[in-house]
C-alpha cells in the first residue's frame, strides 16, 4: 500500500508588479506564475499587485524571477513604513515623468494636428515642419510603448503597447515614405482633412496627424487614468496615515516620546487634546470625547472615561487621557481594518475573471484582424493609403484596457468607501454575495440590542422627592451591589442630573433574590423586586415592563413605593430603521436568539419581525441556516458572539458586529466596524451600487470594442479619432468607478438632521416617537 504524501503547505505572497498597462499584461503575469509547480496567482491591474499562493518550498525570489522573465518589473514587499514611503516616492516620480512627457508631446503634436487638419493654414513646405515636429513624438514620446512592445515580442506575446507601437510606426513610416519617395515633399503640397478617411491620389497623403495623435491621446488617457486609479486607493492611504509614528509614554522615568515600534502592551501612554490615539488601549485616567469617524464611520463623538476601550487612530477631542496599551503593531484594530481592505482590493470578482480571460486573447485577435483588413483591402484593389488607414485604425481603436479596469477600479473605490462608512469586506465575492441576499438571520443580544443591562424606563409617583431624586437614591444604594441590574441602576443615576457624586450609604444590606436596602440622607431606601399591592400608576408600569420582557425594580422610600424602574437589554437606536429599510430592499428579516421566548417576542414585536426562533443553541442557529438555504433562500447571518460563529460560517454571507467576539469576526465575510446594525443597510446598498457600476463598466468595455472595431475594419474611422476614442474609453471606465468614492447612504442626511424617528415600546406595543 502506497503512502499518501501530505499536501505541501501553501503560503501567500504579495508581489508588486511594474510595467503592466492593460488586462493582457495582467493575464500574462498570471500565466507565467501559474507555470510554476503548485503556484496560482491573481494579478490586479488597478493596484499593480500579484497575490500568489505557492508551496512553502517555493522561494519568493523565484516568483519575482518568473515575473521578470515575463518582461515586467517585480519586487517583494518591504517593511510597512518603508513600503509606504517608497510607494509614495515612486508614485510621485512616475507621475512627474508622465506629466513631463505628456507636456513635451503636446507642444510638439498640437502644431502638427492644426496644420494637418486646417488646409488654410498650410504654408509653403509646411509638411516638412510637421515631419520635424512629429519625429520626436513618434520616437521619444512613444518610446515606452516601443520598448514594451519589443519586450513582449521577445517573449512571444502582445499587449496594448504592441497595438499602439505598431499604429504609430506604421503611420510615421508611411508619411516618411510619402515625403521622400512618394511626391508629398513638393513645395506646393496641400492636404485636405476629413474625420472620415478617404482615398487620396497616389502617395501624396500624409499620416503625421495619426503618428502624433496616437501617442498624444494614449499618453493623455493613461495620465488621467493613473491619477484616477491613484484616487481609488485614497481611502486605503487615509487609513494608513492614521497610524501614529511616535507616542508619549508615562512611567517611573516620567514622560518621554518614543517611536511607536517600541511601545509594548501594558505600557501607559498620554493622549492630549487634539492628538490621535497611538494604539488600541484602555483608559486608566481622565475623561474626554473621542472622534472615531475615520475608523468606524460614526460621526458622533463618543464619551470615554476610566475603563473605556480606545481604538488606535481615534482623535481625542476633549481632556487629557492616560491609556494602557492593549494591542500594538499588526494586532491593532486599525491594522486589521487596513489589512481587510487591502485583501479585498487584491481579490477578483467573477466578472473580472471573465474579462481577464477575454483580454488574454484580445490583442492577438486584434493583430490578426489588422493584418486581415490590410490584406483584404489591398486584394480588393483599394488604394494602399485606404488599406493602411483601416489597418492602423483597427490597431489603435481596440482597447482591452477598459476590460482590465472595469472591475478592479470599482472594487477599490467601493471597498475604500465602505471602510470609511464602517463596512469592512473580505473580498469582491462578499459584495457579490451581499447583492444577492434575500434573507437575513439576526441575532438579538448585542446585534439588535445593546447587549448589556440598561434602564429602559422610570415611572415615579408625583410627590415631594421627584423622579430624579428617587433615581439618585436608588443608585446610591445599588453602588454596593454586584448584580448587573444594580450596576445598570447606578450607572443611570450617575448620568441623571447635575448633583455631583452619589450620596453615601449606611446600614447597607443585600437580600439574595430580593434586592438591597440602606439609609441615604436619613431615608431608608429599599430597591428590589415588586411585591404586594402597588399604586395604579406603578402597577401599569409593571405590566408594561413585563410585556416588554424587562426586569421591574421597585424603589421604596421609608416603606412607601415611590418609583418603578424597568431594566433590560434595550434595542440599539438604529435597529428599527435597519429592519424596516432591509424589508424595503426586499430582504426578509428572521430573528434567531438563544434567549427566552418572552424577550425575543418583545424585540420582534417592536421591530415588526414576523419569524422568530427563540432558545436557539449554536447548533440550532446553524441548522436554521441550512434549512433556509435548502428552501432556496440566499441567507446572510448577523451576529456578534461565539455562539454565532457556526451560523456565520455556514451562511451564504456571514456578517459580524465590530463590537463582537474575535471568533465571530474571524468567521464572517463582512464586519460592521462601528457595531451599528443600520450600517448593514448601507452595505447592501453599496454592494448593489458597486455591482451596477461594474456591469455598466463591462457593458461599455465590451460594447465599445464591438462597435468601433468593425467601423475601423470597413474604413469608417480615422486613426486620430480612433486614438482619441480608445483613450477616452479607459478614462470613462475609471471615472465611472470613481463616483463610488462619493457615494452617500440614503439615510445619512436623515440621521444627521434627525429626520428619522426612534422606535420604542409603550405598554408592550411598538410606538414611534
Amino acid at each position: 500500500m502506497t503512502a499518501v504524501e501530505p499536501a505541501a503547505e501553501l503560503v501567500v505572497t504579495d508581489i508588486a508588479v511594474g510595467g503592466m498597462t492593460c488586462a493582457a499584461c495582467a493575464r500574462r503575469v498570471e500565466k507565467k506564475l501559474g507555470k510554476l509547480a503548485g503556484v496560482t496567482a491573481s494579478v490586479n491591474l488597478a493596484t499593480g499587485l500579484a497575490r500568489v499562493s505557492h508551496p512553502a518550498d517555493v522561494a519568493p525570489d523565484s516568483l519575482v524571477a518568473a515575473v521578470e522573465q515575463a518582461g515586467y518589473q517585480a519586487a517583494l514587499p518591504v517593511r510597512e513604513d518603508e513600503e509606504e514611503s517608497a510607494a509614495a516616492d515612486g508614485e510621485e516620480a512616475e507621475s512627474r515623468r508622465e506629466r513631463e512627457r505628456l507636456t513635451v508631446t503636446a507642444l510638439l503634436a498640437v502644431p502638427v494636428l492644426v496644420l494637418s487638419m486646417v488646409p488654410a493654414l498650410q504654408f509653403r513646405d509646411w509638411q516638412w515642419l510637421c515631419f520635424v515636429l512629429a519625429a520626436p513624438v513618434a520616437v521619444w514620446s512613444a518610446w515606452p510603448f516601443h520598448v514594451r512592445a519589443l519586450r513582449g515580442l521577445r517573449h512571444s506575446t502582445a499587449t496594448m503597447d504592441t497595438l499602439v507601437s505598431l499604429g504609430t510606426v506604421a503611420s510615421f513610416t508611411w508619411s516618411a515614405y510619402a515625403l521622400f519617395l512618394g511626391g508629398a515633399g513638393g513645395p506646393g503640397m496641400r492636404m485636405s482633412f476629413s474625420l472620415l478617411p478617404a482615398a487620396s491620389d497616389g502617395g501624396a497623403h500624409l499620416y503625421l496627424e495619426a503618428a502624433v495623435s496616437v501617442p498624444l491621446f494614449v499618453l493623455t488617457g493613461r495620465f488621467l487614468e493613473g491619477r484616477a486609479r491613484r484616487g481609488t486607493g485614497a481611502a486605503l492611504r487615509s487609513l494608513a496615515e492614521l497610524a501614529a509614528k511616535k507616542v508619549t509614554v508615562r512611567d517611573e522615568l516620567g514622560e518621554r516620546p518614543i517611536p511607536i515600534e517600541r511601545l509594548r502592551v501594558g505600557q501607559t501612554f498620554v493622549v492630549r487634546p487634539g492628538e490621535r490615539v497611538a494604539t488600541d488601549g484602555r483608559v486608566t485616567r481622565g475623561t474626554s470625547a473621542v472622534d472615531l469617524s475615520l475608523v468606524t464611520g460614526e460621526s458622533e463623538p463618543v464619551e470615554v472615561g476610566p475603563g473605556s476601550a480606545l481604538v488606535g487612530g481615534a482623535v481625542n477631542a476633549g481632556g487629557l487621557l492616560l491609556v494602557a496599551a492593549t494591542a500594538v503593531g499588526a494586532d491593532t484594530r486599525l491594522a486589521r481594518i487596513t489589512r481587510l481592505v487591502t485583501e479585498a482590493q487584491a481579490g477578483k470578482a467573477r466578472a473580472q475573471r471573465l474579462a481577464d480571460a477575454v483580454a488574454g486573447v484580445f490583442v492577438p485577435v486584434v493583430l490578426a484582424l489588422a493584418v486581415t483588413v490590410l490584406g483584404f483591402w489591398l486584394g480588393a484593389g483599394a488604394d494602399p493609403q485606404a488599406a493602411l488607414t483601416a489597418c492602423v485604425a483597427v490597431l489603435v481603436v481596440a482597447c482591452p484596457c477598459a476590460l482590465g479596469l472595469a472591475t478592479p477600479t470599482a472594487l477599490m473605490a467601493a471597498t475604500g468607501r465602505g471602510a470609511q462608512l464602517g463596512v469592512l469586506v473580505r473580498g469582491p465575492q462578499t459584495l457579490e454575495a451581499l447583492q444577492q441576499v434575500d434573507t437575513v438571520v439576526l441575532d438579538k443580544t448585542g446585534t439588535l440590542t445593546t447587549g448589556h443591562m440598561t434602564v429602559a424606563r422610570v415611572t415615579a409617583l408625583p410627590g415631594a422627592l421627584g423622579q430624579e431624586a428617587v433615581v439618585r437614591l436608588a443608585g446610591a444604594v445599588e453602588q454596593g451591589a454586584e448584580h448587573p441590574i444594580g450596576q445598570a441602576v447606578t450607572a443611570y443615576a450617575r448620568r441623571t442630573g447635575d448633583a455631583g457624586p452619589l450620596p453615601d450609604v449606611t446600614d447597607f444590606a443585600a437580600v439574595p433574590g430580593h434586592g438591597v436596602s440602606g439609609r441615604v440622607d436619613g431615608l431608608m431606601i429599599e430597591v428590589g423586586a415588586p411585591d404586594g399591592r402597588l399604586p395604579d400608576e406603578l402597577a401599569t408600569a409593571l405590566t408594561a415592563a413585563e410585556a416588554a420582557a424587562h426586569t421591574p425594580v421597585l424603589v421604596r422610600v421609608d416603606g412607601r413605593a415611590e418609583a418603578l424602574i424597568a431594566v433590560g437589554d434595550v434595542l440599539r437606536p438604529g435597529s428599527y430603521r435597519a429592519v424596516d429599510r432591509l424589508r424595503r430592499l426586499g430582504i426578509r428579516p428572521v430573528l434567531a436568539t438563544g434567549d427566552r421566548a418572552a424577550p425575543a417576542g418583545a424585540v420582534a414585536a417592536a421591530l415588526g419581525i414576523e419569524e422568530v426562533h427563540a432558545r436557539c443553541a449554536p447548533e440550532g442557529k446553524a441548522a436554521l441556516v441550512r434549512e433556509l438555504r435548502r428552501g432556496g433562500a440566499r441567507v446572510a447571518v448577523v451576529g456578534d458572539g461565539v455562539n454565532d460563529a457556526a451560523a456565520l460560517a455556514g451562511a451564504d454571507l456571514g456578517i459580524a458586529m465590530g463590537s463582537g467576539a474575535d471568533v465571530a469576526i474571524g468567521a464572517a465575510d463582512l464586519t460592521l466596524a462601528r457595531g451599528d446594525i443600520e450600517v448593514l443597510v448601507d452595505a447592501v446598498r453599496l454592494a448593489r451600487r458597486t455591482l451596477g457600476t461594474i456591469r455598466a463598466n463591462l457593458a461599455w468595455a465590451f460594447g465599445y470594442n464591438v462597435v468601433t472595431v468593425p467601423l475601423a475594419m470597413v474604413g469608417l474611422l480615422d486613426p486620430m479619432v480612433a486614438a482619441a476614442a480608445m483613450s477616452a474609453s479607459s478614462v470613462l471606465v475609471v471615472a465611472n468607478s470613481l463616483r463610488l468614492r462619493g457615494w452617500q447612504p440614503s439615510g445619512a442626511r436623515g440621521r444627521a438632521h434627525g429626520t428619522y424617528g426612534t422606535r420604542g415600546t409603550r405598554g408592550g406595543k411598538a410606538v414611534v416617537r
